[in-house]
């Protein structure tokens, strides 16, 4: 991930005067050309960007001596693995630079040859049914025939017999695509976030110099929210950080409707896993950038490379000013191909958003003749709207639009036989969308892709610092708008609690959050998770301190008493431990009003204690007169019964609680997937390294504890706690993982029959089968939950509740968390 440079000092030939010059440089790692201290172009092999223009045509009065600087990345365009893009980067990786050259260049052969293609292309691909196929065919014969190589003369006869087939025009019905120059830029993926910052400058800094050659190019830029370092923005902050000249050119071409800005969030964030809370500060953010450096928000969100879409999302994008959604990422759907192109999804709540996936199924065109046929081909709303969008460009790793890519379409812009391609924006396409809308089918629910489900579960303790520092924040903010409401002298940490949430939203990348990135950012994003929880304790603190500045006083209170708070919207009444006189650790059952504190002095005697009993074939129950459980040597949870109903939860001859190991060999991407056939691998784990046995005899909180062997070398303690008057058993989970290519989960058959499961999304729930009836059903063999899921039927149910998890399913009668 270091840079080196060259420094490249030119003489061009006065022979060469009248002629175009280039500067040629290839190799296997990414570069940059500065020029006068300012960045000019990206030069990168894989992004078809080898040649920096010098000059279009050699004048007397230029100088033909000049020195250039080049910035060579020693990674390519997607990282530094070795033998495979998805491997870990290679530390012994060395990069070549293979050709370094001052070179004539011949426009009117690159021409010829442009035109040659999309007539060969024609040919080729309209089919032998098609006229227009042999009328392109037998153009480009006559183009050989009159093109003499050695004879430049005979060029414009051969080039003006091609212009005469692209100016041949469609009938009005024709499909109109709407192509717009594109660039994903991955915030973190196999590569770190600070290699993000160039990775912009290059790609960039490129469209900007085709702009100023090509004043119809349009360039959606859709990410915001980036940061190398605490406490830095956005990627346009990045660029104005380091790169002003460049940011004074954006700005410029934004200000000309050329370079737009699209997105509405701080950064492409996973589309499953933050909490409701977490994306409404992603559209906040991200929409308040846009106001503050465009003058306006974004109406478009743009998302085209997360793994599935929550069904809450519509409601949000909605109360967020935004009314159209693009991505394009359920083409990677393994199962079922989704039915549709352009239409109206809709949210748990009924809000509904105009949704379009480019029908090429993807974000990094070339401006092909197959492309553009694909892309009418693949729609599936053919009848309904006659307009779609063409996103070109290289991407993931960046590069961004080429100039052939551009001449490429301008051949195409209206030619009889191809669809009608015009360079349009997100606006214009969304526009015309609206007007066709009135036949549009609508999808109702989540966006799942049948893709990448082990992405709910890689990388735990990336998911837990998520989880943690959600909700520190959550209480950080609750606690200071108190004490402001209390203390008019207490000032509220807005500033920290933006930098804190950034921080946050940054590590909610699609690569980062679900786990999918190299080492180095995982580590990078455990870090931020750090530095969140050390910062949002000392804002706690001081919030605590002020809200309740008067009960903290020694005078104020006896030695025994101890301060409670409660940060969520309802009264709860459980047992604590707090430190007693001696040091050591005490228990007290509390009762708290919602938002709220309580003072505990003397210990409240729960009107049942919790009784915990051993039998005598080692097994141990535990009842509070609430629910009562039986766990047997190996942990297993055999009996939990709701005292009231007397009803039993667990089936006859089940264990619940019961752990299970599988295999976890994906088809390819490793980090990303868990396929259907890891179930048939189903190995429970049984190998006992400490039996249960009782840690705490009862009265307030009674708990037992047993230690398993995990595959091969892995270790599992678990600790189960049931606490006076509590309707629900805690499990204190510890693993120490080191296996490879295997899948832990741990699972609860209940006596529940219901053909559907209950999930908690974002702000809401959503309700999955528990059978496999279709293909759409099997699909969903593995999904993702926040933090509880539940199976219930008429009266009675039971819920699996988790403080870091997400990956999860519910098939039939079992209930099942990936851990």
């Amino acid at each position: 991930w270091e840079t080196c440079w060259f420094k490249v000092e030119l003489s061009i030939p006065p022979a060469w005067a009248g002629r175009e010059v280039h500067f040629v440089w290839e190799s296997d790692g990414e570069g940059m050309v500065w020029r006068d201290a300012q960045p000019v172009q990206g030069l990168t092999k894989e992004g078809e960007k080898t040649s920096y223009i010098l000059t279009r045509s050699l004048k007397e009065s230029e100088p033909h001596s000049l020195t250039l600087y080049v910035e060579l990345a020693c990674n390519g365009l997607f990282g530094a693995g070795k033998g495979s893009m998805i491997a870990p980067p290679d530390p012994d990786r060395r990069v070549t630079l293979s050709k370094a050259e001052l070179v004539v260049f011949n426009r009117d052969v690159y021409e010829l040859l442009v035109d040659l293609e999309i007539l060969l292309d024609m040919a080729q691909l309209l089919g032998e049914e098609n006229q227009r196929s042999f009328q392109a065919l037998y153009t480009a014969n006559q183009m050989v025939n009159v093109c003499d190589v050695t004879d430049p003369s005979t060029f414009p006869a051969a080039r003006d017999l091609a212009a005469a087939i692209f100016s041949q025009r469609n009938g009005e019905s024709q499909h109109t695509i709407h192509a717009m120059g594109h660039c994903h830029i991955d915030s973190a993926w196999l590569w770190p976030y600070e290699e993000t910052i160039r990775k912009c400058a290059r790609s960039w800094v490129t469209v900007v110099h085709l702009m100023e050659h090509n004043p119809e190019l349009t360039f959606a830029c859709s990410q915001l929210g980036l940061i190398p370092v605490p406490w830095q923005a956005q990627q346009f902050e990045w660029v104005r950080s380091w790169y002003p000249g460049l940011y004074a050119r954006i700005q410029d071409f934004v200000a000309k409707g050329q370079f737009i800005p699209v997105g509405g969030t701080w950064v492409e964030m996973d589309g499953n896993l933050p909490s409701g809370e977490s994306m409404v500060r992603q559209f906040l953010q991200g929409q308040r950038f846009f106001q503050e450096q465009f003058g306006r928000i974004c109406s478009e969100f743009w998302l085209p490379d997360t793994f599935g879409y929550s069904a809450q999302l519509p409601q949000l994008m909605l109360g967020c000013g935004i009314r159209r959604f693009l991505t394009q990422k359920l083409s990677w759907n393994l199962v079922n191909s989704f039915p549709h192109h352009t239409f109206f999804w809709e949210g748990i709540d009924g809000s509904q958003v105009l949704t379009h996936f480019p029908p090429g199924d993807s974000y990094g065109m070339h401006g092909r003749v197959e492309e553009m046929l694909k892309t009418v081909k693949n729609n599936k709303d053919k009848g309904r709207v006659n307009h779609s969008a063409f996103l070109f460009g290289f991407g993931d790793g960046g590069g961004g639009p080429t100039q052939k890519m551009l001449d490429r379409m301008k051949r195409m812009s209206d030619t009889d036989g191809l669809p009608r391609v015009q360079i349009s924006t997100p606006d214009q396409l969304f526009s015309v969308l609206e007007k066709e809308s009135s036949q549009l089918c609508t999808w109702v629910g989540e966006l799942f892709l049948e893709l990448h489900n082990g992405t709910y579960t890689t990388q735990a303790q990336i998911k837990k610092g998520n989880r943690e520092c959600e909700r520190i924040l959550h209480d950080v903010e609750v606690l200071s708008a108190l004490a402001v409401a209390r203390d008019r002298g207490f000032q509220y940490p807005a500033s920290q609690l933006q930098q804190l949430w950034r921080l946050l939203l940054l590590n909610q990348f699609h690569d980062v959050l679900p786990g999918s990135c190299i080492q180095l950012v995982a580590e990078d994003a455990l870090r931020y998770y750090t530095e969140i929880r050390r910062a949002g304790a000392q804002l706690q603190e001081e919030a605590v301190q002020s809200l309740c500045r008067d009960l903290l006083q020694p005078e104020a209170r006896s030695t025994q008493s101890t301060l409670v708070l409660n940060t969520l919207p309802w009264e709860r009444t459980e047992v604590i431990s707090r430190p007693g006189p001696d040091g050591t650790e005490t228990l007290a059952l509390v009762t708290v009003p919602s938002m709220g504190y309580a003072l505990v002095q003397e210990p409240f005697v729960p009107p049942q204690p919790v009784a915990v009993r051993k039998q005598e074939d080692g097994s141990v129950t535990m009842e509070n007169g609430v629910i009562a459980v039986c766990l047997d040597t190996m942990g297993h949870l055999t009996s939990l019964r709701l005292l009231d109903s007397g009803r039993s939860s667990v089936p006859d001859g089940c264990y619940a609680n019961q752990f299970a190991l599988f295999d976890d060999v994906p088809l390819y991407w490793d980090a990303w997937d868990v396929m259907d056939y890891h179930l048939e691998t189903r190995k429970p784990v049984t190998t006992l390294l400490k039996p249960l046995e009782i840690t705490l005899a009862g009265g307030l909180r009674g708990s037992v504890r047993f230690s398993l062997q995990v595959g091969k070398s892995s270790t599992l303690t678990q600790e189960i706690v049931l606490d006076a008057a509590c309707p629900y058993l805690r499990f204190l989970t510890q693993v120490e993982w080191k296996e490879a290519h295997k899948f832990l989960k741990v699972e609860f058959p209940v006596q529940v029959r219901s053909t559907s499961a209950t999930y908690e999304i974002q702000f809401g729930h959503l309700q999955r089968p528990t059978h496999w009836n279709t293909s759409w059903d099997w699909a969903r063999f593995e999904v993702w939950a926040h933090k509880w899921l539940d199976l219930s039927e008429h009266g009675f149910g039971v819920a699996l509740l988790n403080d870091c998890k997400y990956g999860a399913s519910a098939h039939r009668n079992i209930l099942s968390l990936s851990l």
